[in-house]
């Protein structure tokens, strides 16, 4: 099977649209909180197929499989650590069946979470043992069929690294994204311009980078500016959630709609991304309306600015991004702009 399905496409078209929540679709499904949704993959296949199938049909050309956990280390949690090949390839297989009963070209990326371990000197976890357990997980996905590696929600530099390594001994191409979740900044610091030059210097570099989770969709957004502004080179992944998590009734919910959904895939597209997806959250009514909103509205003719990210999809988090342009925060809204908007929420 060729491994080039994804350079090739992105060569091709002017975007890509991938998939929504994993986490959300399952839970929907019956998964339970503290369960590992990797079990799945062999334990309800029917539920996992139905997972890949939703966003096909809603109009993705990417989705990822459910292997977000795969590592060891995360499996550990369930005492499913010897069972890393076993679950991995069972999560690429039934993407490998989904995809190519699709009637048109569709990527299965392998997604590959956060080890969950901290990273030396903080922590105990080295950079070889994390190479290990993300090349581990590779391999199996590589051996489940999957076109690409999609590497996601990470926070370290050094764990972005070792997944790199690991893509490169697993001889795969690849996709990684981090989550941007702490005022502009990820978990560990990184701000859109330093993870644009990490990705500049990687020796195997991904085949396309980007953010996904995070806090909102124009938080999210004013990253993906920051990415576009590095101009590395690389093109740029937007994954963002549908709309600010809610605690309702016990439950976690997301107040993004279909319409919130389908404006931000336009100005994703418009900041600069290539790839456009939703994470948590989003369900295939969301990406219906997205794929609506990327097909129909014409391309502008110029970024959008902060002021129309937050005026269409809401307030921003935090009052800059985090990087500095010239000894100033860049990105950041001006108060009179923040002031009296309020999330919309028809």
């Amino acid at each position: 099977m060729p491994r080039d399905r994804l350079a090739q496409m992105l060569a091709d078209n002017a975007w890509l649209m991938a998939d929504g929540a994993t986490g959300t679709t399952l839970f929907n499904m019956g998964l339970t909180s503290g369960d590992s949704p990797e079990l799945w993959n062999v334990e309800q296949p029917d539920n996992i197929r139905a997972l890949y199938r939703g966003a096909v049909e809603a109009g993705s050309d990417i989705f990822l499989t459910n292997s977000f956990g795969g590592t060891a280390s995360r499996l550990k949690l369930h005492d499913a650590q010897s069972r890393v090949g076993e679950l991995n390839r069972a999560a690429a297989e039934l993407g490998r069946d989904v995809a190519d009963s699709a009637g048109r070209t569709v990527i299965v990326a392998g997604s590959m979470g956060p080890t969950g371990e901290i990273m030396e000197p903080v922590g105990p976890l080295s950079f070889d043992a994390a190479v290990e357990m993300f090349h581990e997980q590779a391999e199996a996905l590589k051996d489940g069929g999957v076109d690409v590696l999609w590497v996601e929600t990470i926070s370290s530099p050094d764990e972005y690294k070792a997944a790199a390594r690991a893509a490169e001994l697993a001889e795969m191409p690849w996709v990684g994204t981090m989550s941007f979740d702490t005022a502009g900044r990820t978990m560990m610091g990184l701000t859109s311009t330093d993870f644009a030059a990490l990705v500049a210097g990687l020796a195997h570099k991904p085949l396309a980078y980007g953010a996904n989770c995070g806090v909102g969709s124009s938080d999210l957004l004013r990253t993906i500016l920051g990415f576009a502004e590095a101009d590395n080179g690389v093109p740029i992944v937007a994954k963002g959630n549908a709309g600010i998590p809610k605690y309702v009734e016990g439950e976690i919910v997301y107040d993004g709609t279909p319409a919130l959904m389908a404006d931000y895939a336009e100005l994703a597209r418009n900041a600069g991304a290539k790839i456009i997806g939703g994470c948590c959250g989003t369900t295939p009514d969301h990406l219906r309306a997205m794929r609506a909103a990327l097909e129909t509205r014409a391309p502008a003719t110029e970024k959008p600015t902060l002021a129309e990210i937050e005026a269409k999809l809401g307030g921003f988090s935090s009052e800059s991004d985090g990087t500095l342009t010239c000894g100033h925060a860049a990105h950041a809204p001006k108060q009179r702009e923040r002031r009296g908007r309020r999330r919309r929420s028809e």
